[in-house]
C-alpha cells in the first residue's frame, strides 16, 4: 500500500530491542510459557513470574488478531518476550501479526528448504522479501512514530521455524542452512505422532538428539518444550537455549487438581 514516509510534527520513538533475540544469540538459557489460554488477564499475570518469553499460541489457542493484540499490550510492561505463532507459516497471517507489533515469531509446521525461505521472506521488506507495507498505521512502526522502521525492522526481529514431521526431519540439514533463520524449535508432540509414536516423545529423543546437533552445527538456536524438569535438563545439555518448561492451562489444571483434593481426598 502507498503509505507515505513523511514524520515531520510526529514526536519520534526507537525501535523496541528484542532481548530474547539477543540473548539466544549468546547462547543465554530461555526459559518459557506456553499461553493457550487466550487470556490477555492470565499473561499479564504470567508476564511478572520471571518467564523470559511467552508463546501466544494462535495454532492451537482460540487467538485471533485482536486477542493477540490484546495480548501483546498486556505483557508489554514487562521484562518478558512475547513469541507468537500465528495459526499457519502463512505470509499473509505472519504480516498480520508483524503490524500487530510482533517481533518474534515461531512458525509451524516448515518441512522444507524452499518454505523456510518464503518465511525469510514473509518477514523482510522488498528487496530482500515480500512483507507489505503497513507499518505507518500499525503499532509495529508506532503509527509512524519509528523513524526508518522498515530499514531497520529485520535488526529485532527474530524468526523461529517449527521442524515437527518426518518430512521436515528428513530435511533438517537444509531448512537449519536458510539465512534469515535465528532459531529451530523441534516439536516433540507433532514429531512423536508423525515418527509413529503419538503420545510417546520419549520414543523419539535419539531422533531429537540428532536434529538438534544438525541445528547447532550451522549456528542456530535450538528450542523445543518439555513439561518436566529431567528433559528440560537433557535439552539444554544437548544444546538446547530456549525452552517452553510449562502451559498456562498445565498450571491450573494441576493446581486445581491438587487444591481440592485436599478436601475431597
Amino acid at each position: 500500500m502507498g503509505y507515505g514516509t513523511h514524520h515531520q510534527g510526529l514526536s519520534m520513538t526507537s525501535l523496541p530491542h528484542n532481548a530474547f533475540k539477543q540473548a539466544i544469540k549468546e547462547g543465554k538459557p530461555q526459559y518459557g510459557l506456553w499461553m493457550a489460554s487466550a487470556s490477555p488477564t492470565i499473561a499479564e499475570i504470567s508476564a511478572d513470574a520471571g518467564y523470559d518469553w511467552m508463546l501466544v499460541d494462535g495454532e492451537h489457542g482460540p487467538y485471533d488478531l485482536n486477542t493477540i493484540l490484546d495480548v501483546l499490550r498486556a505483557v508489554a510492561p514487562y521484562d518478558v518476550t512475547p513469541i507468537v505463532r500465528p495459526a499457519a507459516a502463512d505470509p499473509v497471517l505472519i504480516k498480520q501479526v508483524l503490524d500487530l507489533g510482533a517481533q518474534t515469531l515461531l512458525l509451524p509446521m516448515v518441512n522444507t528448504k524452499e518454505e523456510a525461505e518464503l518465511m525469510v521472506k514473509a518477514v523482510n521488506y522488498a528487496p530482500e522479501g515480500i512483507r507489505g507495507v503497513g507499518s505507518p498505521i500499525a503499532r509495529s512502526g508506532r503509527w509512524g512514530r519509528i523513524p526508518h522502521y522498515m530499514r531497520d525492522a529485520k535488526n529485532e526481529i527474530c524468526l523461529l521455524v517449527q521442524v515437527e514431521s518426518q518430512e521436515a526431519l528428513d530435511n533438517i540439514e537444509e531448512i537449519a542452512s536458510v539465512d534469515g533463520i535465528d532459531g529451530i524449535f523441534i516439536g516433540p508432540a507433532d514429531l512423536s505422532a508423525s515418527l509413529g509414536h503419538p503420545d510417546d516423545a520419549a520414543a523419539i529423543m535419539d531422533q531429537i538428539h540428532h536434529a538438534f546437533d544438525v541445528i547447532k552445527a550451522h549456528g542456530k538456536a535450538i528450542g523445543s518444550l518439555a513439561f518436566d524438569r529431567p528433559t528440560v535438563e537433557k535439552f539444554y545439555e544437548w544444546g538446547a537455549t530456549f525452552v517452553a518448561v510449562a502451559g498456562d492451562t498445565d498450571l491450573y489444571v494441576r493446581a486445581l487438581t491438587a487444591d481440592i483434593a485436599q478436601y475431597k481426598g
